[in-house]
């Protein structure tokens, strides 16, 4: 076994989580004391307390440290989750470039539409025109999203892409099937009564502490565009989530 191996306490799967523990607290306890992340190995060596109350205080968020990993650590194994398949997506737009992948996707989306178009004028197949439109309108609203989705996370930064570029990206994900829901009424129940349902329940078990569930059911009503009022309102925080918690492993374990 290597001496970096034994440094980080093992090699494998157990190994690995150690070592991020151990990089998150001491990342954490280097929050009020000083020499704690990465220094023991170092001239200078890690800081520990003397004194009665620097124990105390030592110990007493030493310990505060580890209950937070409790929920942090699984959040961490997420965002590593996340960067890896956004990295796959990301290393498809760098090869295309934005406009490249912009005209992917209304490729893709206008090829569908034009298909639908034409299924609806054979006698065979009797497809509505109001589904065309829906996969028209659902096209316009992924390719718009899926733009700024790879713009913002080419040229925003960091800060754009956790801001921006990733709730664009959810916005790309599940705005099309509730616009294309909207306009086609056989969509309803596969798309509408289901985020029916899913509104109903985070009303009477999520949003209910403030009362928040009251007033949202006293100034809105969920019918027509409001649908896609609450997706988006889903979208952007999911977005914020997952790019907070990409940032996170980027911290735990930098890419390279």
């Amino acid at each position: 076994m290597s001496t970096r191996s034994q440094r980080s306490g093992g090699g494998g799967f157990v190994g690995a989580i150690r070592a991020d523990i151990q990089r998150l607290h001491g990342a954490w306890m280097e929050i009020v004391f000083p020499r704690q992340r990465g220094r023991g190995h170092s001239v200078m060596g890690k800081w520990k307390p003397e004194t009665v109350p620097q124990k105390v205080s030592y110990y007493g968020w030493s310990v505060l440290g580890l209950i937070g990993l409790l929920a942090l650590y699984p959040l961490t194994v997420l965002g590593l989750a996340t960067r890896f398949y956004a990295a796959k997506l990301d290393s498809t737009r760098t090869r295309l470039g934005i406009v490249g992948v912009t005209a992917l996707a209304l490729l893709g989306w206008g090829l569908l539409t034009v298909a639908w178009g034409a299924m609806s004028y054979m006698e065979q197949v009797d497809i509505p025109l109001e589904a065309v439109l829906a996969v028209a309108a659902a096209s316009g609203v992924a390719t718009v999203s899926t733009a700024l989705a790879a713009t913002f996370s080419k040229v925003g930064g960091r800060a754009a892409t956790v801001i921006l570029a990733y709730p664009f990206a959810m916005t790309a994900l599940f705005l099309p099937p509730v616009v294309a829901a909207l306009v086609t009424p056989s969509l309803h129940p596969y798309v509408l009564d289901p985020s029916y349902d899913f509104a109903v329940w985070v009303l009477d078990n999520v949003l209910v502490l403030g009362g928040a569930n009251d007033i949202l059911r006293s100034n809105f009503t969920l019918e027509g565009p409001a649908y896609a009022g609450m997706w988006l309102g889903i979208s952007i925080p999911l977005g914020w989530f997952l790019g907070s918690i990409v940032a996170l492993a980027n911290l735990v374990r930098p890419s390279e």
